[in-house]
């Protein structure tokens, strides 16, 4: 059997990571890149999967090179075997359309994938497409906001529960054949309810942390040639959406104050400590007393 989970770096939105320019636009050159927060998701589904049924599991992407990173973060999540960059000047400026052909096509150069696993949506463009195009590209089924999931091999079909319309009040079962697309949601919680279950993990977990520190020798890198795609189906040229406008994002007020204190000031200290009372556990209010 044989898993491969898609997953993007986006830039880091926390606070004091995000760089602006002067009309608040996002500089991605000088912004770091991390992994989608919910391809997480499908990380932890994917490994379920290698877990429960065995197989090699594949981690894929498509951006620069520095996605190499994001690749190994990966691995060490989900304990895969291989990695799989999908990286060219060619590809610059894709949107979700073209991603898919992209990402399609080198899954059909893989071979013999069984499901596909994908993140809800991005970070970054928050779209939710790509998952699913990529899955209409390859013409196999597909099942959405997947909370769990079970493979059963030897019927090659896929049974999961996912929520009716993001709603998590109404869940419903479903089934699918084999090869198939899963997009998992955030509402996702692997179960390793067998002690086999557990002790696979410990296990994959070790042999991961070696491999790991050697990612780039389990990476492989194509290009479009590599891939045969059309430039003119892909890139820029291949992307039929049409950006109307690009609103700034709006620069946060610096409304907070900061009071400096020097750690050898008796008296600044003993103020410090009055202040961060009331929020500790040993404090009154926080006591209710």
């Amino acid at each position: 059997m044989h898993t491969v989970v898609l997953t993007k770096g986006v830039p880091d939105f926390r606070e004091g990571q995000v760089s602006f320019d002067e009309d608040g636009h996002l500089e991605r050159g000088k912004t770091p890149t991390v992994m989608n927060p919910n391809d997480k998701h499908a990380l932890r589904a994917a490994l379920q999967t290698k877990v429960r049924n065995g197989g090699e599991l594949s981690l894929m992407s498509m951006g620069p090179p520095g996605y190499s990173d994001v690749l190994r973060e990966g691995m060490e999540t989900v304990y895969a075997d291989d990695l799989y960059l999908v990286s060219d000047r060619e590809l610059a400026a894709s949107d979700t359309w073209a991603t898919a052909i992209t990402l399609a096509t080198a899954l059909e150069k893989i071979g013999d994938v069984d499901l596909v696993f994908a993140g809800f949506k991005t970070a970054d463009g928050e779209t939710g497409h790509t998952g699913p195009q990529t899955c209409w590209c390859l013409d196999w089924p597909i099942i959405t906001h997947v909370i769990a999931l079970d493979v059963d091999e030897a019927e090659g079909v896929v049974r999961a529960e996912r929520l009716v319309e993001g709603d998590i009040e109404e869940v419903e079962t479903v089934e699918a054949p084999m090869p198939a697309c899963i997009v998992a949601d955030p509402e996702f919680a692997p179960s390793y309810q067998q002690a086999s279950h557990r002790l696979t993990h410990k296990d994959l977990q070790a042999e991961t942390a070696t491999r790991a520190a050697n990612h780039e020798a389990h990476m492989t890198t194509w290009d479009h040639e590599a891939l045969n795609l059309d430039p003119d189906y892909i890139g820029l040229d291949g992307s039929p959406t049409i950006v109307a406008s690009v609103d700034p994002i709006p620069k946060a007020p610096a409304e907070r104050e900061a009071t400096m204190v020097d750690v050898e000031d008796p008296e600044g200290m003993a103020e410090v400590l009055d202040a961060m009372a009331p929020f500790g556990t040993g404090g009154t209010e926080a006591a209710g007393d």
